[in-house]
């Protein structure tokens, strides 16, 4: 069972690890990710939400479990509005103290230290700390925390760096005589401007970071407030909590469906774009089904309630991208390990730095205690890890909500950083490249045997097969009014035909193989069959006691855009194999007719995720592109999955990545996104890594030797908090990604 959880006190992504460390202690968890970017957490296992709390709490962080979507989302964006302005005042306060004081020393105007000026100072040294306390408290409390936790964060780094500031300013103004007089300088202004700064960075933050989560915003704004039932004959609005399953409700034009159903009475067009992605409303009549959230647009009418609340299309979409958006990819796990031991890390290099500059810093006007003091500072303030914990996380929000946009539902992270690496994709052939809706498109009877007969035979035992090619030939019968024979002793021949008893005669009805099988000679059908695959029709041998009947033909026609969105798959640089238990010369026919690359054709379904590993071991990385269902084995062994499906019947749970519209444009649509995705993320990460990198030796005092540069602590908190910011407003460049029209 999953369960998710809003996790307050987490500062870097080494809280990130730590929380991860304390959750996966509980006992009966089988996996738990912590979304720093969302300051989520989701558990599955079996573990009770309260050993979870419990275990977060004694970690040092808090946490509250979530009840669902709606409940998160309120939740959330009013803890976000709170905290956006709570770091605004945070940040005036401190700044409103801190910038005169710093540029009060700039331009010398501010009283010596001594006589009637340490007052002045000592006043200062009082007011600094209050605003420490208001404005940075929650730095200082965190790291307290995480002291007793055995831990090191983000809050660590802070609250060692300004709180070593203002205790060297108090002890140089209380005990001047312990440092030289050159060392006698107060640094009161640079915990405030520091303070400052981090905090209207954390505000800026907040607010980009709120765009990241407008797909999901959007989603629950779909969802209807209130439906119009209909009971004992009298229509009432009712709220969405009191629709039953089974409950008959009215929609008009330009209302929103309220839950899914089935359409009962009256016709309509239907909205279906926050489904599908497909702008043209969708025509609807009794009989059809319709989805919670979608807009009605035409007429009115009546529909049965068949799914309410968390069962509905939508709720599932909700849900499914909520859980991708909280996963991580394998760049983002080797992410949180590095994060996990980066604070442990700075506060060593802090030390060695103190000792460096206190041993080896040049004699001059400047004492050792200063060039120690503020180098440690800067090294502490500006290694804080931020920017490295919201480089994935912030990433994967924005795409996950963009593929949403388009249709495409991606389960995972890992499923959408493994899309931009494919270079070959499967295709199915029925329902995938066609529309999955085959003809009967001729009829040849062999010897004494008529269309009529032949037509009968093939109905009366394809009545009980489900397979796409049966229902061509029973709807074929059908609409000639003719009426099938009772068939006995059924039996479903996977990957060759049926056969059955009619009459007390033995009736097989099947592919070329099914007819070898059993002896059947061919003779001229043979030909017969050849021309009509060379058509891309399929041929479809009627023998009965052994004796060839007949041959029937059937159609399954391309989708009108498969031919351009092969071309959008080639054009992106991918392989196209099109697998499919179809004869060859069909197989090859439709392949022509498409562009595709490559054809594997007269597989056994069984056989299909053979195919899929025997193009892996030649070192491709495979997609398998299948309706969900019965490509299920070839999708479990593909790198990524495509469910391809159409609106509510799609098997959102069949595969890494679902496509809410049955056009294979989804495919490209996924892999550019992926690709857009995977590249932003590296791009965050770079900007993270060199920032780091280069600020901490440049804070270390590397450059003096040479240049004679000191980074200002000021300086490196600045830099700080504006490294999340741009990591933030990169990621958010991904809102406004447009794939290829297709």
């Amino acid at each position: 069972m999953e369960k998710q959880f809003s996790v307050g006190g987490i500062s870097c992504a080494g809280c990130v690890a730590s929380v991860e460390r304390a959750l996966q202690s509980v006992d009966g968890v089988d996996a738990a990710s912590v979304n720093f970017a969302e300051r989520t957490a989701t558990v599955s296992g079996a573990a009770s939400a309260e050993a979870l709390i419990r275990a977060v709490v004694e970690a040092g962080y808090e946490a509250e479990l979530l009840q669902g979507a709606e409940d998160e989302s309120e939740k959330k964006d009013a803890a976000e509005r709170a905290e956006y302005r709570a770091r605004l005042r945070e940040s005036a306060l401190a700044g409103a103290l801190g910038f005169p004081l710093l540029l009060g020393g700039w331009l010398d105007r501010l009283p010596a230290q001594t006589g009637q000026g340490w007052w002045f100072w000592l006043t200062m040294g009082a007011i600094t700390l209050g605003v420490m306390i208001y404005s940075g408290g929650r730095f200082y409390r965190g790291a307290w925390k995480a002291f007793w936790a055995h831990n090191a964060n983000m809050d660590t780094l802070i609250a060692l760096g300004t709180g070593a500031a203002w205790l060297y300013s108090m002890v140089i103004l209380l005990w001047p005589e312990w440092a030289p007089a050159a060392a006698r300088h107060v640094y009161f202004e640079a915990g405030a401007v520091i303070i400052s700064l981090i905090n209207l960075g954390a505000a800026l933050e907040l607010r980009a970071r709120g765009k990241t989560s407008q797909a999901i915003q959007r989603l629950i704004g779909l969802q209807a407030k209130t439906a119009r039932v209909v009971r004992d004959g009298q229509e009432i609005d009712l709220p969405l909590a009191q629709v039953r399953v089974g409950d008959l409700l009215r929609v008009r034009p330009g209302e929103k469906i309220a839950v899914d159903g089935e359409l009962v009475e009256g016709r309509s067009t239907v909205d279906e774009s926050m489904l599908s992605g497909e702008p043209l409303p969708v025509s609807k009549q009794p009989g059809d089904a319709v989805s919670g959230g979608t807009l009605n647009k035409s007429g009115t009418f009546l529909f049965r309630a068949t799914r309410i609340g968390a069962d509905t299309v939508l709720a599932q979409i909700i849900d499914m991208v909520r859980r991708a958006q909280n996963t991580k990819p394998a760049i983002g796990r080797l992410v949180d390990r590095i994060a996990g031991v980066f604070v442990p890390v700075v506060l060593v290099i802090a030390v060695l730095t103190a000792l460096a500059w206190f041993n080896f810093s040049p004699d001059g006007d400047i004492p050792r205690s200063s060039f120690m003091l503020v180098t440690t500072m800067t090294v502490l303030i500006i290694a804080c890890p931020c920017a490295l914990g919201l480089a994935t996380p912030i990433s994967i929000m924005v795409g996950v909500g963009k593929a949403a946009e388009y249709g495409v539902l991606i389960r995972n992270g890992e499923a959408l950083q493994r899309a931009g690496q494919l270079d070959t994709v499967v295709l199915d052939k029925t329902g995938t490249i066609t529309e999955g809706q085959p003809t009967v498109t001729a009829l040849r009877p062999a010897g004494d045997w008529d269309e009529q007969r032949l037509l009968q035979f093939a109905a009366s035992i394809e009545a009980a097969s489900e397979h796409p090619l049966a229902e061509a030939v029973v709807s074929a019968a059908k609409d000639r009014g003719i009426e099938p024979l009772a068939a006995e002793g059924f039996e479903a021949l996977a990957g060759r035909g049926v056969r059955a008893e009619l009459g007390g005669r033995t009736v097989l009805l099947g592919n070329r193989a099914l007819m070898q099988d059993h002896q059947v000679a061919l003779d001229d059908a043979v030909q017969q069959a050849d021309q009509l695959a060379g058509q891309a029709q399929t041929p479809v041998f009627l023998a009965v006691d052994g004796r060839l009947a007949g041959v029937i033909a059937i159609a399954d026609p391309v989708k009108a855009d498969s031919v351009e969105a092969v071309a959008r798959l080639r054009r992106a640089g991918l392989s196209v194999v099109m697998l499919t238990g179809d004869n060859r010369r069909t197989a090859e026919a439709v392949a022509r007719q498409v562009g595709v690359d490559e054809v594997i054709a007269e597989v056994l379904p069984a056989h299909k995720a053979d195919k899929v590993s025997e193009l892996q071991a030649s070192g491709r990385v495979v997609a398998m592109v299948g309706d969900g269902i019965n490509d299920a084995p070839a999708l479990a062994q593909a790198d990524v999955g495509f469910a391809i499906g159409g609106g509510t019947d799609v098997a959102i749970e069949s595969a890494d990545i679902t496509l809410m519209r049955g056009s294979l444009h989804g495919v490209s649509d996924a892999i550019a996104i992926s690709r857009a995705t995977v590249r932003n993320i590296k791009q965050n990460l770079f900007g993270a890594f060199i920032y780091n990198t280069v600020g901490i030796p440049l804070a270390a005092g590397a450059l003096y030797p040479f240049i004679g540069l000191l980074l200002n602590p000021i300086v490196a908190g600045a830099a700080m908090a504006l490294s999340s910011v741009t990591v933030v407003s990169n990621a958010n460049r991904l809102r406004y990604f447009r794939a290829e029209a297709g």
